[in-house]
Parts: C-alpha cells; structure tokens; sequence
C-alpha cells in the first residue's frame, strides 16, 4: 500500500474516529500502522488509569493487515465493553469473577454492526461487576481512574471506556447505559455521552429485553459527529426484537449541521428528583448552559417536569433486583450449582437475594411506573422540545469515595434475615451514597426517551462535569444539532486538556 506521507509525522491524538477513516482511505497511513499508534498511547496511559482490561493485539494486527478500506470506519480502531458487547470465542467476564472464564459463544449484534462498519476491535474495557454501580472498581480487575485525575473516578458502568477514550488510545469506545452508564462518565471525564431512544441500536442475541429496556448499547465519543454518524450505521430494526422505532430517514450526521437553524423551547431544573443536595458547580454549569442558548435565540424557561423521582427510583430498583434473581436463576441452572456470598460482590448479592423475594405482582406494578413516567413526559414534551439537568449532581467521586461502611456491611452480609420491605429499604439505602452524585439519568432510561451529556463545565478543581439534554422519544437529531452548536461555542471543554494526555505530548 502506497502512503503518500509518514505516518510518524501524524500525532494521532488529534484526530477523531471520522478524521481517521479519511486518512486510511486517503493512503495516508494504514490500518497496521494506526492500530499500532493506538497500542503504542495505551502503553503509555493504560497502566495509569486501567481502563482496558485485556487487548487482542494479535488478533486485530491480522485482521489490520487483510482489512478492506469500502466500510465507512474501516480500519479505525475501537474497544469493547466487557458485558453484553460479546466478541465470539473470547472472554467476556461481566467485571464478575464468577465468569472470568466464559467466552461468548457469538459476536453480539451490536460487535457484529461495529465489524460491518470497519472497526478493529483492540480490546475490552473495564466495568463494574454486572454494571451495577456508577463508578467502576470490580474486585476481578481493580479501579478505573480518571485521566483528568487519577485520585478520582471516571464513573461507571462504562467507566473503563471512558477512561480509554479520554486519555486517547481510541476516539470512540462501545458502552451501554442503564442507568446513566455512558453519560455519568461522559459527565466526570469531558466526553460526549449519547443514550439513543429505546429499540433504537442493536441488542442481543439472547439478552432479552435488557432490563426491560432501560439497558441499550451505543458509545462514548470525543466528537459529536462520531457519535452521528455511529447513530446512522448502528440504528436498526430488529423483528425479533422486544422493542421497535422506526428508522430515522434523515442523516444524523448531516442533520446535526442543519435544521435550518430550528429555535427550541427548553425547560431546565437544576433540583435532585429524589431530593438529594445539588452542587453549585453542576447548578451553575446548566445556568451557563442555558444563559448561552437563549442568547442564540432558544425560548428557556425554568421548570420541573413532575415525575416522581422517588418513587421512580424504588420502581427501578425491583426491576434491578428481579432481573438480577432471573439472571443467576439461568446461570445456576448451566453451573449445576447455587451461587454463594463467595462468588459475586456484596452488592450483587444483596441485589440478587432481594430480587428472590419480589412476587410478581411487584414487578408487574414496578413497570407502571415507567409507563406513568413515559407518559407525563410524553405530555411536558408538548410544551417543551428539551428537559435539561445537570448530568450529575457533583464532579466525579474520590477513588473509594462511595463504599460502604462498616455497619453497612454488616447488615447487607445478613440480607436474607430481613423481610422484603425492609430488604427494598436495605437496597434503597445502599445505593443512596451513590444516588447523590448521579440523580438525573435513571429518568431517560424508564421513561426509553433519548438523552445525552455535553462536557461544557470545569470545576474548581479542574474536573469535568456535564449538562445534561433529554428529548421526545425519537428525536436524537434535535439533540445531536443542539450539541454540535455547543461543541462550537466557548462552553465545550478540550478533552486534550486532561493531565494524563498532557503530558504524553509534553
């Protein structure tokens, strides 16, 4: 292959997913080489933050070296959640040592639109156990930690790909979102977070309805058009699958430059939903937010959208903890064995014991809540193109910030000596200290509307935190166009401006 310039003379950080698909169809450098810039900054960072977890160097320099350059991101290398983002024949642990040895046995639909697309996949990040918190320190691989500082943590669940993408070894990384799992950590590290609407990108095989359709996969970008133009390769509809969207017609990608400069009418609150405190800072990142949008025109009002985000929360926990007993239900069965206190976290064993004891009347009533909430915001959305929040109540929590105390331990340890209502109490109490940070997100993901995260704000302490958009189920474009009008404004934040991606160009 013919390259027209030295590959050594490109500094690789300075290019987005986009940037480097043109470069390889360009015959500026080749995809061996460009895997190989990759491997060379995740030698150089990943020590430091461990946001990857295993690499498939090997593998991908082959594929690299036979790869054809038709695809649109062919060539341009991406890594992988270590749950629910299988590639066939290779480990994929959940962040839980009860399956650091099983091995998918096919590539997810989400990895196989990924391959169609040209991706090299250089690896698994990390997470953790079973995705259910909003940092990530899985016992199996240990912490992640923030490349904007590395005493703090880069969130979760996706937190290992957040990691990855903000200190530069890949400009895009495969993430899911649960909960808030792409955009809390795309709030604590300076990146782009987009949840895309329920049913919209690829799920499966054999996961089901993920979490009843709160859990869809995407991924975390340091660019909004990445982000688009994935949203234009990944949306699908899938017959077999639980949940259905229409395909959009139009080019996010292209749309997110367009709209024929649309004004939107924008409510904003800054108030926790489950009455917890808010910091000044993430107030003040919204304000800014909102101040710079009504100066170009967008009608900005203050306003709460209604829904109870107590009882929203209490109904998300049940469907947590009954999914969860379902789960191990599956993989007692193909074990032969029953799963003990010994195999998985505290957490996921309180989870998983509370959900043994949900009837399913409860579960049933817990998903009408969803239904409620789906509906009063389909009625604020009459009134109001986009709900925006702070994405997270705080900047990102100290390494070891949110465990539990020891009393704490005492009484999850002893779970099953509690009745089920003092068991939902337990579980609501133990995801409380975590619950303060990251208020905001759950609201999207039962509700199945598109939200995203912006990086327009530093604190004090010269950490990230995002503001946070949710829009009418469908209407990804309106939001990819408001956040690309942001990413040319003072507010967005140089993801190169994190200490860790500093000093390697030092």
């Amino acid at each position: 292959m013919e390259i027209r310039e030295s590959s050594d003379k490109m500094n690789y950080l300075d290019y987005d997913a986009i940037a480097l698909a043109q470069l390889l169809k360009r015959k500026e450098i080749s995809p061996t080489e460009l895997i190989e810039k990759s491997f060379q900054q995740l030698e150089k960072v990943n020590p430091r933050i461990n946001g990857m977890v295993r690499t498939r160097q090997e593998q991908v320099l082959k594929e690299a070296e036979s790869i054809e350059l038709h695809q649109p991101f062919a060539g341009v290398p991406i890594v992988l959640k270590d749950i629910s983002q299988g590639i066939k024949g290779e480990l994929l642990t959940s962040g839980s040592n009860l399956l650091k040895n099983y091995r998918a046995q096919e590539d997810s639909n989400f990895t196989k639109k990924l391959r169609e697309a040209g991706f090299l996949i250089i690896g698994q990040t990390n997470t953790p156990e079973f995705g259910f918190k909003n940092v990530t320190d899985p016992l199996l691989f240990g912490e992640t930690k923030n490349p904007w500082n590395l005493n703090y943590s880069p969130g979760g669940s996706s937190g290992g790909s957040a990691g990855t993408v903000a200190a530069g070894i890949v400009p895009i990384a495969g993430a899911s979102d649960g909960g808030g799992s792409i955009r809390i950590p795309a709030s604590f590290t300076g990146l782009f977070g987009l949840k895309p609407t329920r049913g919209r990108t690829p799920v499966g095989p054999g996961v089901g309805r993920k979490w009843q359709g709160a859990a869809i996969d995407f991924v975390l970008s340091r660019s909004v058009r990445d982000s688009a133009a994935l949203l234009d390769i990944l949306q699908v509809v899938q017959p077999e699958a639980a949940f259905q969207v229409p395909l959009f017609k139009g080019s996010y990608l292209a749309d997110s430059q367009g709209l024929s400069n649309r004004k939107f009418r924008i409510a904003f609150w800054t108030e926790s939903p489950v009455k917890t405190p808010v910091s000044q800072e993430a107030k003040q990142a919204v304000y800014k937010t909102m101040k710079w949008l009504q100066q170009q025109g967008h009608e900005v009002v203050e306003k709460a959208c209604g829904v109870d985000g107590v009882s929203l929360m209490q109904s998300y926990y049940v469907m947590n903890c009954g999914e969860t007993a379902a789960m191990f239900s599956n993989i007692e069965q193909k074990m032969n064995r029953q799963i003990t206190l010994g195999d998985v976290e505290l957490m996921t064993w309180v989870i998983f014991q509370t959900g043994k004891s949900i009837t399913a009347a409860q579960y049933s009533n817990s998903l009408a809540q969803w239904d409620l909430a789906a509906e009063q915001m389909t009625r604020f959305h009459e009134s109001y193109d986009f709900y925006v929040t702070p994405t997270t109540a705080f900047e990102a929590p100290k390494i070891g910030e949110l465990a539990q105390n020891k009393k704490m331990i005492e009484k999850l340890i002893h779970i099953n000596q509690f009745k089920l209502l003092e068991q939902r109490k337990l579980v609501y109490e133990m995801f409380e200290k975590s619950l303060i940070f990251t208020p905001f997100t759950q609201l999207a993901n039962l509700t199945g509307q598109p939200s995203m995260s912006v990086p327009v704000h530093l604190t004090s302490k010269g950490l990230p935190l995002g503001v946070q958009f949710t829009a009418p189920k469908g209407k990804e474009d309106w939001l990819l166009y408001i956040a690309s009008k942001l990413e040319q404004s003072p507010l967005w934040i140089d993801w190169k401006s994190n200490p860790v991606v500093k000093k390697d160009q030092c």
